[in-house]
């Protein structure tokens, strides 16, 4: 079902008239107050306007002081009209801070449009410090400092003494000595082996090796060790 080209909408219905009855209201006590002909038609006017660009300023750029200052005054104007014309002040002699109130206002709509239009309150938040990244260690410093070999003790008298007592021990094979290789680097060295065999049909070298992993020689022989 195709829906008609033109709704009526309630709420703009019932804007319209608060609207139109607020701007009478407004004229009527600028008329009442001495101000006549098109001097009464410009205070609802003005007020109607200022409310506007405040509320406009709090959508735009978030609420501050000055737009609901300027917001509240605007209002305040425009409820206060109403209120005066339904019965509470007499129009037909009306008091003297009502007759100020309306001839200062065109200065005060005046002043708070300038600062609504000329002003700017919003200030760009400044950044937060950002945290210094951690310090990455180098994995060939890291790697030339664990194959560094420690610092080998001295022997005690007691140690110097048993060199010469003859080992009656079966002998049993020795395994390889060589500075520590890390598990990682090993995996990654068998890694690189398999690919080169894979490629060239042939077992990487110790040379090639120690080029691909930029490891120090005596730890490339190491490696090439454990790979065999």
């Amino acid at each position: 079902m195709a829906r008609p080209a033109f709704q009526v909408d309630a709420v703009l219905v019932q804007a319209v008239i608060a609207g139109a009855l607020s701007f009478a209201h407004l004229h009527d006590l600028a008329a009442a107050a001495g101000q006549d002909g098109w001097k009464a038609w410009a205070y609802p006017i003005s007020v109607d306007l200022l409310l506007v660009a405040a509320w406009r300023r709090l959508r735009s750029e978030g609420p501050s002081r000055l737009a609901w200052c300027w917001f509240l005054i605007a209002l305040f104007a425009s409820l206060g009209a109403n209120v005066a014309t339904a019965g509470f002040l007499d129009l037909a002699h009306p008091p003297a801070w009502l007759r100020f109130g309306i001839a200062g206002w065109p200065a005060l709509a005046f002043l708070g449009g300038t600062l609504l239009a000329h002003s700017h309150t919003t200030e760009e938040p400044e950044p937060e410090p950002v945290p210094p990244a951690p310090a990455v260690p180098d994995p060939v410093t890291a790697v030339e400092r664990e194959s560094t070999p420690d610092p080998a003790p001295k022997p005690a008298p007691i140690a110097a003494a048993a060199k010469d007592i003859p080992d009656l021990t079966p002998s049993t094979p020795v395994a390889p000595t060589g500075p520590p290789v890390p598990a990682a680097l090993v995996d990654h060295a068998r890694k690189l082996a398999d690919d080169h065999q894979a490629r060239t049909g042939a077992r990487i070298d110790t040379d090639t090796l120690r080029a691909r992993l930029g490891v120090p020689p005596e730890l490339a022989k190491t490696i090439a060790a454990q790979l065999a």
